[in-house]
């Protein structure tokens, strides 16, 4: 039985961000969010989230600072490399939809265009009508797909035999199979629903569209323009490139923690990239500052709806890809990336890309215990707040 489930089912993302940024005289003030004030707060989150460790970058005008806390492996007493790589899980994601729309720019697709046109006969069955969905529905989670990771056979299967379930490969294809067995979670663009499925239809959409697998794109499209040195996709090789941090999860509740760091688990296109907070940073300024897509793609990228507020903070809104999120100073835009096999990692860029950030955070306990912190922390630094 295959897999690539969370346990329990929260992968629902930290989404949300829609900045305004700050205003122009608070940007041309002395910055009072600076290193200190950075490692003050990860020792608060690290303390909130019962983080074992964190690394933080804060990208700013006046240039970048880091920080980090706790240890990289458990029962010892190694920082966080400062380079480490670290699997972003759905982080990927805003990747993805950066490729769909540079394909929009240069007319080979539309927004508009049924997952049908791309896909005959993939979106079917359980109501389910690919004439009815949209490319930018995928993007926007407004599909009304059913997420494939809340079947329940693949989250007994990962509760079950977790340490096989590490290593599973289950094709895309058969995976939106899977989610096609459930009936949909309502009428395409009647609602906002986060659903996993919408992006392994995006990836193979973006395939049919080039004749390359859409990781191909994606490193010839972001990574090698933008020179992300130490971001990729990953392969069937389960080990992840050094220097990293452990990553750890508790499949019961009581249970010791198991290292998830090798495994191959996440391997399809909503989820499968490598990365450094360095190299996040930098795709996230050159994506919010027109260096990725042509104004008319990043304006429909940040075109956004309104989700339920169980889904992120007050306020936030999806756009394609991204989501936007308010502050005291504005909002932010970010993607958030949470998984059995990867830290939990938090983005945010300001609207104008003058301040951007990234978090990476591996914990033994599930995403929601990190968010709140995770999003003061973004807020301090996004707005140039002094440490508390």
């Amino acid at each position: 039985m295959p897999l690539r489930s969370r346990l329990p089912y929260l992968l629902l993302s930290f989404a949300g961000v829609t900045a305004l940024g700050c205003s122009d005289d608070a940007r041309e003030a002395p910055a009072r969010f600076d290193e200190m004030a950075l490692r003050t707060e990860l020792e608060s989150v690290r303390r909130s989230a019962d983080i074992v460790g964190v690394l933080s970058e804060v990208v700013t005008p006046e240039g970048a600072i880091r920080a980090r806390a706790g240890v990289a492996t458990l029962g010892k007493e190694d920082p966080v490399p400062w380079d480490a790589q670290f699997r972003v899980a759905s982080v990927t994601k805003t990747f993805v939809a950066t490729v769909v729309l540079q394909l929009v720019g240069e007319g080979k697709l539309s927004l508009e265009d049924t997952v049908e046109r791309w896909l005959p006969g993939v979106v079917a069955g359980q109501a389910y009508d690919g004439n009815a969905i949209t490319v930018r529905q995928l993007l926007q989670h407004t599909s009304g797909i059913y997420d494939y990771v809340r079947d329940d056979d693949l989250q007994k299967y990962l509760a079950e035999d977790f340490a096989r379930a590490l290593y599973d490969q289950t094709s895309p294809e058969a995976l939106v199979a899977i989610a096609m067995k459930h009936p949909p979670n309502f009428e395409p663009g009647q609602g906002w629903g986060y659903s996993n499925t919408n992006y392994l239809l995006a990836g193979m959409i973006i395939k049919v569209t080039t004749g390359h697998d859409w990781s191909n794109e994606v490193l010839q499209r972001i990574v090698e323009p933008l020179e992300l040195k130490h971001t990729f996709v990953t392969s069937s090789d389960p080990a992840l490139p050094m220097p990293h941090a452990r990553v750890y999860m508790r499949v019961n509740e009581g249970a010791a923690p198991i290292d998830t760091t090798e495994n191959t688990l996440e391997h399809t296109a909503d989820s499968a990239i490598i990365s450094t907070t360095t190299d996040l940073n930098r795709f996230y300024r050159a994506l919010v500052t027109g260096k990725l897509l042509r104004d008319q793609e990043l304006a429909q990228m940040q075109r956004t709806v309104p989700m339920p507020e169980s889904e992120g903070p007050a306020g936030t809104r999806a756009g394609l890809g991204i989501f936007w999120t308010p502050t005291v100073c504005g909002g932010y835009w970010h993607h958030a990336g949470d998984s059995p096999v990867a830290p939990h990692t938090r983005t945010g860029i300001t609207a104008n890309g003058a301040r951007s950030i990234v978090i990476s955070m591996s914990s033994t306990i599930d995403e929601s215990a990190t968010n709140a912190a995770a999003f003061q922390l973004a807020e301090r630094a996004l707005c140039d707040l002094p440490r508390r």
